[in-house]
C-alpha cells in the first residue's frame, strides 16, 4: 500500500538539496533565526540593505513581521506605509509571525481591541490588496520561504524599489492618520474642511465636534 503523507505534520521541511535560487534577506534580518534556518535548509542567502521588504525570492517581496511588531505597527501607522511600498513587487504578501507563541487578538498590553485587528486584517486584503500568511514561529516561516524558493521559476531579482514619497496632501493625511481613533475617511473629512493640520489644530474644540464629533476630543490632548 501506497504511504500517505500528513501534510498537516509539524515535523520539518528537511531540504535534499541545495536550489538555484538566491533569497535576499534585509541585513536587519542578520540576526533573526528565520535567516540560520533558511540558510540550514539549504537555500543561498545573501544580506542587502533593502529599501523595502524584509526578504525577495527572486522578484517576490515578503514583509515579515511578528505578532508584537504588527501589533506596534498598526499603533504607530507604520504599516500603512510598508502595505504601499510593497505594492512595488506585483507579487507581495505579508507575513505575521508568531501565532503559536502569541494570541493574536489578546493584547491588554496594547490596548488594541480585537475587532480593530480584525478590521485591520480586512482592510490589509480588501483596501491594499496584500495576501496575508500566518506562520507558527521563525521555522515555520522559513519554511514558507523554502517552498516558495522551490516553486520560483524566475531569476530576476527587482532591487530598484524605492521608500515611497508622498505628495503634500498624502502628508498631511499620514501626518493625521497616525492621531489615535482619526482614520483615513476622518482625515479626509478634516482636511477638506480646514485645509492644514495648523488650521485643524487651532479650531475652535466646537466647530471640530461638528465635523467629527467626539473624536475632536484628541486634537486637545497637544501641547
Amino acid at each position: 500500500m501506497k504511504e500517505v503523507y500528513n501534510i498537516f505534520s509539524k515535523s520539518k521541511i528537511e531540504a535534499k538539496e541545495v536550489i538555484d535560487v538566491k533569497v535576499i534577506a534585509d541585513y536587519r534580518e542578520k540576526n533573526s533565526l528565520v535567516a540560520s534556518e533558511i540558510i540550514h535548509l539549504g537555500l543561498k542567502l545573501e544580506f542587502r540593505e533593502l529599501k523595502v521588504a524584509d526578504y525577495l525570492v527572486n522578484d517576490i517581496a515578503i514583509e515579515r513581521k511578528t505578532v508584537s511588531d504588527f501589533l506596534s505597527s498598526m499603533m504607530n501607522k507604520r504599516i500603512f506605509r510598508q502595505l504601499e511600498e510593497i505594492k512595488q513587487y506585483p507579487p507581495h504578501f505579508l507575513i505575521i509571525e508568531g501565532i503559536e507563541q502569541r494570541e493574536l487578538y489578546n493584547n491588554k498590553n496594547e490596548g488594541i481591541n480585537a475587532n480593530a485587528i480584525r478590521g485591520m486584517l480586512l482592510s490589509i486584503i480588501l483596501r491594499y490588496n496584500v495576501p496575508i500568511i500566518f506562520t507558527k514561529n521563525e521555522e515555520d516561516t522559513a519554511s514558507f520561504i523554502y517552498v516558495l524558493a522551490k516553486k520560483s521559476q524566475k531569476n530576476h531579482v527587482a532591487l530598484n524599489a524605492k521608500k515611497k514619497s508622498f505628495n503634500s496632501e498624502e502628508q498631511k493625511q499620514f501626518i493625521l492618520e497616525a492621531f489615535p481613533g482619526i482614520g483615513p475617511a476622518t482625515a479626509k473629512k478634516l482636511l477638506k474642511e480646514f485645509g492644514s493640520i495648523k488650521n485643524i489644530i487651532n479650531q475652535p474644540l466646537e466647530d471640530l465636534k461638528k465635523i467629527i464629533g467626539k473624536k475632536a476630543q484628541i486634537f486637545r490632548l497637544i501641547d
